[in-house]
């Protein structure tokens, strides 16, 4: 007699191109609940050489009225350089991450982290009310070189004085075509996991050429804009989870069995 399993993404195979160790902890979460998993990261963190600049940014900790970390590797490279400095943190801090794996981060360091209610995009966290009028407060935003810039800007316009510091550099990986296609074409995913625009690049560069159907997969992606140039690019199918945590991974893709995914 068949049976059927009582795992909720039982015989779902999901390829997850995050960077490690995320990529990692993900695919561990997926395959607790029953999904069959293969990581393909397409982006590498490369630490920047440290300079004065940024031990004269470090040094200067307690001037800072709020820290921003943009991701869960600036906050883990933050938290990293400057506990050499600072063994106990500033008292009068506030401290922010953008989305919940960030802001964990920062608390498994002790720190206490405003976060927004809902949403986890550095659009939701400008939302909140203490970051409308900063009046000259001094702002540390942790981030790797290039991105976005949204914080940056938005902050600098509500009379904020920012300064970044420049943690790593995303590097994206070239992977041979055997291993693109035995991740794409052998392994055949139902969702592909990509987090950042940096990420569907490269997919796209490395697939285009390998995959037939790679157009015809579905992407699980962290926001709307990541979402357009998704479609932009020819993806037919783009989901977008309430949270980009584990357990928001987790129910777009439970979503998705049930026909019931959300979506940008």
């Amino acid at each position: 007699m068949a049976t059927t399993s009582t795992e909720p993404l039982a015989g779902w195979r999901v390829l997850i191109c995050r960077p490690q160790p995320e990529g990692d902890r993900l695919a561990t979460r997926l395959s607790d609940q029953g999904a069959t998993t293969r990581c393909l990261p397409l982006l590498e963190r490369r630490s920047v050489p440290d300079s004065p600049e940024r031990r004269t940014l470090i040094q200067e900790l307690d001037r800072y009225q709020h820290v921003f970390a943009v991701s869960p590797g600036a906050a883990r490279a933050f938290v990293n350089v400057a506990d050499d400095w600072w063994p106990q943190w500033p008292v009068q801090l506030h401290w922010y991450g953008v989305g919940k794996g960030t802001a964990d981060v920062l608390r498994t360091a002790g720190l206490p982290v405003t976060t927004p209610d809902a949403g986890h995009t550095s659009e939701a966290l400008l939302a909140l009310d203490a970051l409308q009028e900063l009046d000259g407060d001094r702002i540390l935003i942790a981030k790797g070189r290039g991105g976005r810039g949204l914080l940056s800007h938005a902050l600098t316009e509500r009379g904020g004085r920012v300064d970044e510091m420049v943690l790593y550099e995303r590097v994206p990986i070239r992977h041979d075509d055997k291993t693109v296609r035995d991740s794409l074409v052998g392994f055949d995913p139902q969702a592909v996991v990509v987090l950042s625009v940096e990420t569907l690049n490269n997919l796209v560069s490395l697939g285009k050429n390998t995959d037939a159907a790679l157009w015809q997969r579905t992407l699980l992606v962290p926001a709307a804009r990541v979402a357009e140039k998704a479609r932009e690019a020819g993806f037919q199918t783009v989901v977008t989870p309430d949270s980009v945590d584990h357990d928001g991974i987790a129910r777009c893709l439970r979503g998705l069995q049930n026909n019931d995914p959300t979506t940008e």
